[in-house]
């Protein structure tokens, strides 16, 4: 099946399982991460499961605007990226990547350490709730980098070697984490990160940095230590699987009364999915080379669930899942710790004929930050409710992912519009719909 990703609507002919086979490669939160990272090496690096996706292709053009050579490596999915000729990019070209990626505030460390400056332009990203950027700048000043404000972005200069600092994070911020990690593995001294995010990919990140010379710690308490070197070299390294696409596919197995394998998928970093996942009903069987997901039959449980940074059950696996939770026998109840905005997506649902109510108070075993802040973030899901084909426009990644389940779960027709947004951090999702028998089309050719 060959698909031009700038089509941006889809018909989807809804009420058919899916069934068969997928795969999915590196994770999306951790493989554009791990390039940037190549830019603190003296030696080329190789890094294998890239996945195609569009932050991919984003970052690998900001690198080469940079001066490193990225190229295809012997295998599929493999680049190999060589730093050896690191150089200052035009202004008006980064500035053609604005607004279409959040990584590049990640160049900051790497480029300061390098060139002795940086610029960074406006940063795009999902539109799921504040992710400021204003904290990462507070991180790089306190590493010694000067920070000025310009019409067109931020211009940053590091006049001498950036020193190691004490850091904690008033919330265990994976960006900010990100942030500190390519920053201190070159700085003179130690770093110590207190209140840091311990998710799988930030694991994967410091397994990238040590690989490449870097002197790292991770206590239980949230702290991480990083003792600065004076050189990196580079890396070989296999990106961890992606367990956010995986679960994604789980719950459409749910959703649509499926039965997905999915290749790739890792119980290890998907062991709080799991759990919630056999507690709605869902079952699953895993062996060597994946994940079988698949709905046994029967009523579907409610549940109450809680979102939380890592090991806790992930926000980005939230929005898949209260699709198949709509197929639920009685109420079930989520709390949305991480991301204000997260729950706008179930006003779609509620046009399908989905009865889901949304809450200012904290629906959860805890206060968050959230609760005095008058944000709609906990949610009531009353099921099970047919589902209805219907016109949805895609808010955002993991929502657009989960109006794709819907609609594949709806009796009818539903009109999908910016499906490309899709292409982010799923590869080759329009194939793999067609591997497992959806029965969807792009207007004027058919699919599947």
């Amino acid at each position: 099946m060959t698909v031009n990703g700038s089509d941006d609507v889809l018909l989807v002919h809804g009420g058919t399982p899916l069934e068969g086979e997928i795969r999915v490669r590196g994770a999306k939160n951790l493989v554009p991460k791990a390039m940037v990272a190549a830019l603190l090496g003296s030696a080329p690096s190789r890094l294998r499961n890239v996945p195609d996706i569009r932050d991919v292709r984003v970052v690998r053009g900001l690198l080469q605007l940079h001066g490193v050579t990225v190229r295809p490596g012997e295998e599929p999915g493999e680049l190999v990226l060589d730093p050896s000729h690191v150089e200052s990019a035009n202004v008006a070209d980064i500035d053609a990547h604005a607004g279409s990626s959040r990584i590049p505030i990640l160049f900051c460390g790497p480029l300061l350490h390098r060139l002795g400056h940086a610029f960074i332009p406006g940063l795009g990203g999902c539109d799921i709730g504040g992710r400021p950027i204003d904290f990462h700048f507070e991180v790089l000043r306190q590493f010694g980098a000067k920070i000025e404000k310009r019409a067109d972005g931020q211009y940053l200069e590091a006049p001498q070697r950036l020193r190691g600092t004490k850091i904690r994070l008033p919330y265990p911020s994976v960006g900010a984490t990100e942030q500190v990690l390519l920053t201190a593995v070159l700085a003179e001294g130690v770093t110590e990160l207190s209140n840091a995010a311990v998710e799988p990919e930030i694991e994967d990140l410091i397994c990238v940095l040590q690989k490449m010379g870097a002197i790292i710690a991770m206590d239980t308490d949230r702290t991480i230590r990083v003792t600065g070197v004076d050189r990196l070299g580079g890396y070989t390294h296999a990106a961890l699987p992606d367990r956010l696409e995986a679960a994604s596919w789980a719950s459409a197995a749910l959703a649509t009364e499926g039965n997905i394998y999915v290749r790739g998928a890792q119980q290890r970093s998907m062991m709080s999915f799991l759990n919630t996942y056999r507690k709605v009903g869902g079952a699953f069987e895993i062996d060597d080379e994946g994940i079988r997901f698949w709905h046994p039959g029967g009523q579907l449980k409610s549940i109450a669930l809680e979102t939380d940074v890592a090991p806790g059950f992930q926000t980005d696996w939230q929005q898949p899942l209260v699709v198949a939770l709509t197929q639920a026998t009685g109420l079930s109840i989520v709390h949305e710790t991480v991301y204000e905005s997260r729950l706008g997506f179930t006003s779609a649902l509620n046009q399908m004929g989905a009865h889901i109510q949304l809450y200012r108070e904290c629906l959860g075993g805890s206060n968050c930050r959230f609760g005095q802040r008058n944000f709609l973030h906990s949610a009531v899901v009353s099921g099970p409710t047919k589902l209805q084909g219907a016109d949805l426009v895609i808010p955002d990644l993991r929502g657009g992912f989960s109006y794709l389940i819907a609609a594949l779960a709806a009796q009818g027709t539903s009109r999908v519009h910016g499906i490309d947004l899709i292409n982010r951090g799923y590869e080759n999702f329009m194939e793999k719909l067609g591997d497992l028998g959806a029965k969807v089309e792009l207007p004027g050719k058919a699919l599947g």
